[in-house]
């Protein structure tokens, strides 16, 4: 199979990204006023329920599909092979969790008050499991993911400004966060006879996969748990009106932390690919490089989403939603950190077959943010659930760093964290004094924004950063062969 373009790969993922910011900046506003915090957290609450019974479903599919897709796509007959007992693995699985889920909405008192809006999210289920997103990432199929991904989210868009007019159309808005997010799986199931056939073959080997399947299943666990139990553990304990403020703080988080790992979304099946043909050196060279790029670009949007939370919050939703500025100033900090376990984890321990290290790491942040949401929530609600989250992000990366300090010391110690350092230092003292002029919020929000991040980059040229000379050289380059 002929070797994708890893630039083409990754200006296909900068697009969908930009996309991924660009329509819950026009979403989220709309309905945040419509349907307030109650009908926000109700939402929320539901997609992360909903998603302890997908993670099942799923088990450890995802992640390990697609390193053995890319692993295995030289060899069309074995790829096949493969893919479809992962396929029937999933099935079976999904089919287990969907009567699972019918069965708690109609056993937990709290789920069967919202029975309508949990009949409609539990079809994420199948949709997810035909969908075979993990295929198509093997693959490198991003130019595919790119346009379908943003033909869905737009259609979504046209029906929540179409459909969502009062607060009681949270479910409306439930089922349109299936259209737009899951629906395309459909499409998936159709492109994929382009490499796979689904004509049963004989001496399927389902045990071959079941102890690596298992090892991420656990590994997605814990990772749901400190990524999603916050949320329940909220919702349980306080009320939907403080999970509608958490929701705000985790969607801004989301977005950056998408922008954040942009790269090393396509280095999975790279770096597997070539631990695959023993190709160590270029595996270094695009680890190296990922991790500058998680340092240039995490550490100024942490900080100016910090310093700017408010406003931020003020303009996307709203006064009835001051409650999520501290949650999200206090959340901000793990743009930074799951940028680096991001690379840690995905593009370095686990094309490297050292995926049991990287479960031992997700599962010490989730014990410590379940201990942390017990004792803070009752107290700080919101604020203590994304305490709870910064921190588990934190021993993550702690334990990450030491296990492979072998292979992430030399990255680490070869960023130039002066020029940084000194580039976000500029960049805010110039914000901050251009926005002390009394602007309105969105007004706001362009001046800060552009000075920033202007100055930020302006910085890092003049003192000469390696990666942004690197970048800036290839533009001009370019400019030069367009004119």
């Amino acid at each position: 199979m002929k070797q994708k373009s890893l630039k083409l790969n990754f200006i296909m993922n900068v697009i969908l990204t930009v996309f991924t910011i660009i329509f819950p900046l026009i979403i989220y506003p709309y309905i945040s006023r419509i349907l307030l915090p109650e009908g926000v957290g109700k939402v929320a609450l539901a997609i992360s329920i909903v998603s302890y019974f997908s993670m099942f479903a799923q088990l450890g599919i995802p992640i390990y599909g697609l390193r053995l897709v890319a692993q295995l796509r030289d060899d069309k007959k074995a790829l096949i092979k493969a893919v479809q007992e992962l396929f029937i693995i999933n099935m079976i699985t999904t089919f287990i969790a969907y009567i699972t889920l019918i069965l708690a909405v109609f056993c937990i008192p709290q789920l069967k008050e919202e029975k309508l809006l949990y009949i409609i999210m539990r079809s994420s289920l199948i949709l997810n499991t035909i969908g075979m997103e993990w295929l198509f990432k093997g693959l490198e199929e991003y130019t595919y993911i790119t346009i379908r991904s943003i033909l869905f989210k737009a259609i979504g868009l046209i029906l929540v400004f179409l459909l969502i007019h009062s607060k009681s159309d949270y479910i409306i808005y439930g089922t349109i966060t299936i259209i737009s997010g899951y629906l395309a799986f459909v499409l998936n199931f159709i492109y994929s006879f382009k490499w796979i056939n689904f004509k049963p073959l004989q001496n399927y080997n389902f045990k071959q996969h079941i102890k690596p399947i298992f090892i991420f299943f656990a590994m997605a666990c814990a990772i749901t748990v400190y990524t999603n139990l916050d949320t329940v553990m909220l919702g349980f304990m306080k009320t939907n009106t403080d999970v509608g403020y958490y929701s705000v703080a985790i969607k801004i988080k989301n977005v950056l932390v998408g922008l954040v790992t942009t790269l090393g979304a396509i280095l999975l099946p790279r770096c597997s690919y070539y631990i695959k043909q023993n190709l160590f050196d270029e595996f270094k060279k695009i680890s190296s490089k990922a991790m500058s790029f998680i340092f240039i670009f995490s550490v100024p949007l942490l900080i100016y989403f910090i310093f700017f939370a408010k406003y931020t919050v003020l303009f996307l939703f709203g006064s009835e939603f001051m409650g999520s500025i501290i949650p999200m100033q206090v959340i901000m900090p793990t743009l930074l950190f799951i940028g680096i376990t991001n690379l840690i984890g995905y593009q370095i321990m686990v094309p490297l077959g050292k995926e049991n290290l990287f479960l031992y790491s997700v599962i010490a942040g989730a014990i410590i943010d379940i201990i942390l949401n017990l004792l803070l929530i009752p107290k700080y609600s919101a604020t203590g659930a994304a305490l709870g989250t910064m921190f588990a992000e934190l021993i993550v990366l702690i334990f990450q760093v030491v296990v492979m300090r072998k292979y992430v010391l030399n990255n680490m110690k070869n960023q130039e964290y002066i020029k940084i350092i000194s580039a976000v230092f500029s960049a805010i003292i110039i914000a901050l004094y251009l926005t002390k002029f009394g602007y309105n919020n969105l007004f706001a929000i362009i001046i800060s924004a552009l000075s920033f991040f202007v100055v930020y980059i302006i910085v890092l040229i003049l003192t000469k950063e390696k990666v942004t000379i690197e970048l800036f050289n290839q533009i001009v380059l370019k400019l030069k062969k367009v004119l």
